[in-house]
């Protein structure tokens, strides 16, 4: 199903971080930029691995990258959190799951609304004895 803008939105905001891998330190590393520490395996390529949750930042470093000519590589990637495939599941749209949710409430609310009216009734319930009283016979 396709995304709205909402949950484009909801994925770039509380989903994805991206991943940013250098040779070597920046001159200066923004705020809101955590650095992780790169595992020790031969032939790895990057020396650093930078992890920016906003837009903004990462933005801000790989300009203070560009500006000092590094070499870097970025990577967009979903973060692991109990929430994440609550509010972005793989190829669905939240939005509409939540639309379809607040249909399908409403629905049963009149549903409901009307089987009381209709149990409610006298006449209603008198023609409902005679047809099972009929159908016992």
């Amino acid at each position: 199903m396709q995304l709205t803008r909402f949950d484009r939105w909801l994925l770039e905001s509380f989903v994805q971080e991206t991943h940013i891998y250098t040779l070597s330190l920046p001159a200066s590393v923004p705020s809101g930029i955590v650095e992780l520490p790169m595992p020790d395996m031969p032939g790895r390529r990057f020396q650093h691995h930078f992890v920016a949750r906003s837009e903004s930042a990462a933005d801000r470093l790989i300009t203070t990258l560009r500006e000092g000519g590094q070499m870097f590589s970025t990577q967009v990637v979903d973060r692991r959190t109990w929430y994440t495939p609550l509010i972005a599941p793989k190829g669905k749209s939240v939005t509409w799951r939540v639309v379809w949710i607040i249909l399908t409430g409403v629905g049963l609310f009149y549903v409901t609304m009307f089987l009381r009216y209709l149990l409610g009734n006298p006449a209603v319930m008198e023609n409902l004895r005679d047809a099972v009283e009929t159908l016992k016979s």
